[in-house]
């Protein structure tokens, strides 16, 4: 699939879920940009760029890892022969973005994440991540140690998978914590699987804090 065979309503689809960062029902993805991923459209994207899958009587959609290489080259791509006028204006918006995160070294990842689903207050944001920290302290041997996802979401049970998330999302953004994949898959359990924080595309099972 080249970069110039996808129509506008498939760049909306990725835009889209690019903007959620996270699964993206075809009723939401309606309420988003007025229609939704079936047929053909869903069969094309899903070759590369998106994951889809059955969520009760309809589709849940979100980006690949190809999908996310995909927005981030996107937004540098420039307007280029688009279409209508507005299609181009909206390239040369995407053009300063994708300058603005060059020169601040910032990836896609670290713009777009998780915290667009659920926002906690400032207090209960700010109760969470010293929870993180305080349960990190007690798991990690040393400072810097790296400790599975698993165990630190066990030692924080009472607090909700949703709120939990979005604290670490805020946290790895903002540089207080670095959250790695597992290096070795195999090695992963399916309570580790389930443990993981999606971020940037990929999966994140071990938490570090200096």
């Amino acid at each position: 699939m080249s970069r110039d065979d996808l129509s506008v309503r498939e760049r909306a689809v990725l835009f889209a879920l690019l903007s959620e960062a996270n699964k993206v029902s075809n009723p939401e993805l309606e309420k988003l940009i007025g229609f939704r991923l079936v047929g053909e459209e869903r069969r094309k994207l899903n070759k590369r760029l998106v994951e889809s899958e059955k969520s009760g009587r309809t589709f849940a959609h979100e980006l690949s890892d190809a999908g996310w290489r995909w927005c981030a080259e996107e937004l540098a791509e420039g307007p280029g022969g688009r279409g209508s006028r507005l299609e181009r204006a909206h390239y040369l918006v995407f053009g300063v973005f994708a300058r603005f995160m060059t020169a601040s070294g910032l990836s896609l990842a670290d713009v777009v994440s998780r915290t667009s689903l659920s926002r906690p207050d400032a207090g209960e944001a700010m109760d969470v991540a010293m929870r993180v920290e305080v349960g990190y302290q007690a798991l990690a041997p040393a400072s810097g140690e790296f400790v599975k996802l698993r165990e630190l979401r066990l030692r924080l049970a009472d607090i909700t998978r949703g709120d939990l998330d979005s604290a670490l999302a805020v946290m790895f953004t903002t540089q207080r914590i670095n959250l790695i994949p597992q290096e070795n898959q195999q090695a992963l359990s399916a309570a580790d699987r389930e443990s993981a924080l999606r971020i940037g595309g990929e999966y994140k099972h071990l938490i570090s804090i200096e």
